[in-house]
Formats: structure tokens, sequence, C-alpha cells
């Protein structure tokens, strides 16, 4: 099964998870870029991703290098805004129509996952979803373990797909 993980990380903590992952089960990688940039540091980062997230708002992105319809499994990551997922993920679903894959999701967080999965299984009906799991702060905390939680369940999810037990997990 052809797996692509896409990602959108604004502090590097998806990208180091999104890129493990990919190394660990061998999946393509698309990383989601606003074509405006947003400054990582500072306070008004949180405003700025806040701002976009309630007026839902879908910022013009570049131009991708991978094309969703050519794969079977989806692996989303993405950071925790406002309670829910990325603006360029608002973006990419409206560009991209994602149907009849096996979907799993990933968010990193700095103290709530919120309600990013129930908001991402709503943007992605008629698609069948296999796991889901969150990392708090994976660069600033503990990063060996969770770069170890990551690998084991993309590698569970992986092993449900192909034993046909693609139950949440």
């Amino acid at each position: 099964m052809k797996t692509l993980i896409v990602y959108y990380s604004l502090t590097g903590n998806v990208k180091f998870i999104a890129e493990n992952m990919a190394k660990t089960i061998g999946a393509d990688l698309l990383e989601l870029k606003p074509k405006d940039k947003i400054d990582s540091k500072g306070f008004m980062k949180f405003l700025w991703g806040g701002k976009q997230v309630f007026m839902k708002e879908t910022p013009a992105l570049e131009v991708l290098n991978k094309n969703p319809d050519d794969y079977d499994v989806i692996i989303i990551g993405t950071p925790v805004w406002a309670w829910s997922y990325t603006p360029a993920f608002r973006s990419f679903f409206k560009e991209n129509k994602i149907e009849n894959k096996k979907i799993a999701f990933f968010c990193c967080h700095g103290g709530g996952k919120g309600h990013v999965f129930e908001k991402l299984k709503e943007a992605l009906p008629n698609n069948q979803f296999i796991g889901e799991i969150d990392f708090l702060e994976p660069l600033k905390k503990e990063t060996e373990m969770k770069k170890e939680k990551a690998v084991r369940w993309v590698e569970s999810r992986m092993r449900s797909i192909h034993d046909g037990t693609t139950g949440q997990g």
C-alpha cells in the first residue's frame, strides 16, 4: 500500500514526528507550505494562527509535489491551533478531494488536542479512519521517547492495515 504523510509544521514539532514516521514505514512526505509565511517565534504567531482558524481562512499554498490521489493510506499531521487543525489543511482539503482512503491522524500541541481529530474527520467524510495519536511538545520534552512512541504507533497502524484489523488506535 502506498502511503503519504501530509503535514504542516510551524515550529518543527510536527515535522519531527512526520519525518520519523516516514523513515520507519517508507512513506512519502508532503509538507504543506503557505505562500505567506508566518514567523514561528513570539506571541504574534498565536494571534495570527488563532485568527486564521476562527475566520476559517484558506491560505494559498505553494505548489504540491505529491498527488494524494496516488496513495492508498494518508497520514495527516497538524499542530493544534485554537483547538483545531491548521488553516493550511483547510486549503489542502478544499483543493484535493480525498475519498475512499485509509486515514490516520497525529497532532502536536502545547497542552491539549482540543477537538482536532473530530474536526479532521468531519472535513474528510467517505474515508476509513485507522487511528489517531497526539504528542505534547515532542521537541521540548522527552524527545527520544516521543519519537519511539510515534514509530511504534505508525508501525502498528500499518500492521493493522495489512492484517485487516484497522480499528482505531
